[in-house]
């Protein structure tokens, strides 16, 4: 009896499946009582991917002839930049090229042992001197010798080796300056604040606390959209004169 109805209902199945489609209009609305799909549609191309700002701009130099029409060049954070065409006539876009940055990994607001900090700071961080002077404390500092430094709750003091047996005791520097690698190696990188904390809990673990609230975005943003205007302002005029930068 079960594979009698089962056989029925396929049977319904197929009758339906071959009426006649049934358009209705609805308050103003075409609907269909069938899923449909169009035949007559202009595929899209698929984007090509990179990690550098190179890349794209080799692509747009020798490769504008595929510009499907004007396009936009979309800075739309420090590590993706996306090409794109304007509106077609059915309003929709045709995504070229799109560039994602290979950025720092390094883990803020989180703790790090002594010999992985030093790692850390020395892989992802551009030099500069407060990050020389991290490094010598996070370098050298002792175990159970961290001890808070005024009532800010901000400053620390420790002590660290000065010689091989010598002890001195440092300030340690906050807020610091700091230059994580965080947008694409062509442009400059955003430097902004951090905060430095020491944890000795039997053995001495560092973090460091973003403390700007993510404004080296803007810059980093900024600097995206010079290196493109620079790069644009020396190709022919026919292909520069159909980008638009935005950011």
């Amino acid at each position: 009896m079960d594979n009698i109805k089962e056989a029925l209902h396929y049977l319904v199945g197929l009758g339906e499946d071959m009426s006649a489609t049934e358009v209705l209009d609805i308050c103003g609305h075409t609907y269909a009582n069938k899923s449909l799909k169009r035949y007559d549609e202009i595929p899209k191309a698929s984007a090509i991917k990179a990690a550098t700002l190179t890349a794209m701009v080799d692509y747009i130099a020798y490769k504008a002839i595929e510009f499907p029409s004007d396009m936009i060049l979309y800075v739309e954070s420090p590590t993706e930049v996306t090409l794109m065409s304007g509106l077609d006539t059915e309003r929709r876009r045709e995504y070229l090229f799109t560039c994602d940055a290979n950025v720092s990994e390094f883990r803020f607001d989180s703790w790090y042992d002594q010999e992985r900090f030093v790692i850390e700071l020395q892989a992802n961080f551009q030099s500069n001197s407060d990050l020389q002077a991290i490094l010598q404390v996070a370098g050298n500092v002792e175990a159970k010798t961290t001890a808070n430094y005024g009532d800010d709750g901000i400053s620390q003091k420790t002590t660290i080796k000065t010689g091989i047996a010598a002890l001195e005791d440092v300030i340690v520097p906050n807020p610091c300056i700091l230059i994580p690698y965080r947008t694409f190696q062509e442009v400059g990188q955003p430097a902004s604040k951090f905060v430095f904390r020491i944890k000795d809990g039997g053995r001495p673990e560092f973090k460091l606390i973003e403390a700007e609230n993510k404004l080296w975005r803007n810059e980093a943003i900024a600097n995206i959209k010079g290196y493109f205007y620079t790069a644009l302002s020396v190709m022919d005029k026919e292909i520069a004169e159909k980008i638009t930068v935005i950011g």
